[in-house]
C-alpha cells in the first residue's frame, strides 16, 4: 500500500463493471457511413444491417485493435494515473472463450487492472467498430458476449462480491443498463448503504431515450453523475427540464431524488473543448472549469476523451482529493488521450 495525499490506497479500492469490447478502428469514407446508415459522430448498438460492417472494416488496410469498452477504458486510465500500487482498479464484465477474449485479458494485465471476467462460450467477445472520418468517430458496438453478463453466475459469487465490498468508489457507464440493470442496482445499493461513492455515466443519448426506466431506478443511488453536452441535453428532454443551459441541467439533475442524504449528488458535464460544468456547491448554477488548451492539429482521436476524463477524475477521487483536483486530473487525462489513436497512453503520466 502506498500513502498518497494522506489516503492509503489498497488493491481493489476502485470498482468498475461494464461491457468489455475489443475496439476495431479504421479510417473510412462517407460512402462507408452511408452504406450502413451511420452518422459521422455517434454511438449505437449494432443491428442486423451492421453485421457485414465488422467484416468489411477488418479488411481495411490500416486496422487497429485496442482493448476497449467505456468502463474498462476508464479503469485502465485511472490505474495508469495512479501507477502504484497495481490493481487499485477492479473490472467485471463478460467475454467469450476466444482469441479476442484472450487479447482483452492480456491488455487488462498489461494495464495492471484486476479484471475478473465472466467467461462463456455461447457468444464471441464483444467488439466495437470505430469508423473514423476526419475528426469524427462513429461507433458501432456489437455487444455479443458483453451482453451475456449474469449477476447470479458472477457478481453474486462470494469471491467476486468480496472484491465489490473492498472498494470505496464505484463506477459504471450507462451502457451497462442495456445488459444487467439488476447487477448495477446491487452494487449501487451496497455503496449507498455503506456511505461509499457510486458514480454513473449517461454514456450516450440512446440510454436516456430508450433505457430511461432502468436509468431512473439507479439514479437515486448516484453520487456522481457524468455526461457530455449531447447526453445532458437528451437527458434534460426526457426529464422535462425545459432548459438547454448545461449549467442549469446539471443543477436540476443534482436535485433529483437521492437515497443517501449524507452525500450531495455531484453532476459533471463535459463539453469537448468547451468548459466542463460541475455542481460543486449549493449555489444556483454549476461552476465552469476550462479545459486544457490544445492545438487542433495535435488532436488525433477524440474517441476515448470522455472515458479518459472519467478515469483521471476517479484516480483522484479514490485518493479523496477535492473535486477541483478530480476535474483537473480528468482534463489532463483527456488531453493526453486525444493526442493518440485509440484509448492508449504513454508509459507514465506527467500530472502534478
Amino acid at each position: 500500500m502506498s500513502r498518497l495525499g494522506g489516503t492509503t490506497l489498497g488493491e481493489n479500492s476502485l470498482f468498475g463493471m461494464g461491457n468489455p469490447l475489443l475496439d476495431i478502428s479504421a479510417v473510412v469514407d462517407k460512402d462507408f457511413l452511408d452504406k450502413y446508415g451511420l452518422k459521422p459522430n455517434d454511438q449505437i448498438l449494432a443491428e442486423d444491417k451492421h453485421k457485414a460492417l465488422f467484416e468489411e472494416i477488418t479488411k481495411k488496410n490500416k486496422v487497429e485493435y485496442h482493448a476497449g469498452g467505456s468502463t474498462q477504458n476508464s479503469m485502465k486510465i485511472a490505474q495508469w494515473m495512479i501507477q502504484k500500487p497495481h490493481k487499485v482498479a477492479t473490472f467485471f464484465g463478460c467475454i467469450g472463450t476466444d482469441h479476442f477474449g484472450e487479447i482483452l485479458k492480456q491488455k487488462a494485465e498489461e494495464a495492471h487492472v484486476d479484471a475478473h471476467y465472466y467467461e462463456q462460450s455461447e457468444e464471441p467477445t464483444g467488439t466495437c467498430a470505430a469508423c473514423i472520418t476526419g475528426d469524427n468517430r462513429s461507433l458501432v458496438a456489437n455487444l455479443a458476449a458483453a451482453n451475456c453478463y449474469k449477476k447470479e453466475k458472477h457478481l453474486d459469487l462470494d469471491g467476486n462480491w468480496e472484491l465489490v465490498q473492498k472498494a470505496k468508489v464505484y463506477y459504471i457507464a450507462g451502457f451497462f443498463l442495456t445488459v444487467s440493470p439488476e447487477s448495477i442496482l446491487k452494487v449501487a445499493k451496497h455503496a449507498s448503504e455503506n456511505n461509499k461513492i457510486f458514480c454513473m455515466n449517461l454514456s450516450a443519448p440512446f440510454i436516456s431515450q430508450f433505457f430511461k426506466e432502468p436509468l431512473m431506478k439507479v439514479m437515486p443511488y448516484v453520487d456522481i453523475l457524468f455526461g457530455n453536452e449531447t447526453e445532458a441535453a437528451t437527458f434534460a428532454d426526457g426529464q422535462g427540464f425545459e432548459t438547454g443551459d448545461i449549467a442549469e441541467i446539471a443543477r436540476k439533475a443534482q436535485d433529483l431524488p437521492k437515497v443517501n442524504k449524507a452525500r450531495q449528488r455531484i453532476v459533471v458535464f463535459t463539453q469537448g473543448k468547451d468548459d466542463t460544468a460541475a455542481t460543486i456547491d449549493t449555489g444556483e448554477r454549476a461552476t465552469m472549469f476550462p479545459v486544457l488548451d490544445i492545438d487542433q492539429n495535435d488532436i488525433v482521436d477524440t474517441n476515448g476523451a470522455g472515458d479518459a476524463f472519467v478515469g483521471g477524475f476517479l484516480s483522484e477521487l479514490v485518493r479523496e482529493k477535492p473535486l477541483e483536483e478530480c476535474i483537473r486530473a480528468g482534463h489532463y487525462a483527456a488531453n493526453v488521450i486525444i493526442r493518440r489513436a485509440g484509448c492508449t497512453f504513454p508509459e507514465k503520466p506527467d500530472f502534478h
